[in-house]
């Protein structure tokens, strides 16, 4: 369960120096905000940071954002910020349902969805964040094509099979390219690399497997 709720956490944030505190101000501006115009990578619920600092110390030539909407979670994500000197790694606290307003079109080369709530209820499917309604958010600022030829892409990871399958709809309901996805990443091609969250690493010890798809951005004109 996530922590909600440690005194004095938005006082914290607000006086951290890698968290954005102006972000809908950043849209369109990240590369000065940045300071150089490498890919930026996101990750929307990012939890406690352990996936994203790993990510960034190991490509310091790629730009990431942490997202996470509860002070608390983000707190224990800073406090992981201290050990690392990068200067390719930033932090925003918001809801992700306001996304489109942060990020500009063809702005974000890449998004990790880790271990997204479910929202099991049926009448809350549209706050799943990979919901056909949250795909077209993301339509609206991941690249085309960059200069590399990369097309923007999500990459999906959850514990939960009902959720994944969901998901697996979702992309071909919203007219994505679903490029690949496993029912148990761990023993599968797409392993190799890969770098476990701390709820991750919890699920996989009490011997679950976890669910994994990416699938890209359609390009404009693109069958």
């Amino acid at each position: 369960m996530r922590l909600r709720h440690i005194k004095g956490s938005r006082e914290a944030i607000e006086l951290n120096p890698y968290v954005i505190k102006n972000e809908k101000d950043c849209k369109g501006q990240w590369a000065k905000v940045f300071g150089n115009s490498h890919p930026i990578h996101i990750e929307i619920g990012m939890g406690k940071g352990k996936f994203l600092h790993e990510m960034a110390r190991q490509n310091p030539d790629i730009n990431y954002i942490g997202i996470e909407k509860f002070s608390s979670v983000l707190l224990r994500a800073l406090e992981k910020r201290e050990s690392y000197d990068g200067k390719n790694l930033l932090f925003i606290r918001m809801d992700a349902e306001d996304i489109t307003e942060v990020f500009a079109k063809g702005e974000v080369e890449r998004i990790y969805l880790n271990f997204s709530d479910p929202w099991p209820k049926e009448r809350h499917a549209k706050r799943r964040l990979t919901s056909v309604d949250f795909w077209a958010r993301y339509d609206q600022f991941l690249t085309e094509e960059n200069d590399t030829g990369k097309i923007g892409s999500v990459i999906f990871k959850t514990d939960n099979r009902r959720l994944f399958d969901f998901s697996l709809e979702q992309v071909t309901a919203a007219g994505w390219i679903l490029a690949n996805y496993t029912f148990d990443l761990h023993h599968s091609q797409y392993s190799e690399g890969n770098i476990m969250t701390e709820y991750e690493e919890k699920f996989t010890g009490l011997g679950h497997p976890i669910c994994r798809l990416a699938a890209y951005r359609r390009h404009t004109g693109r069958k």
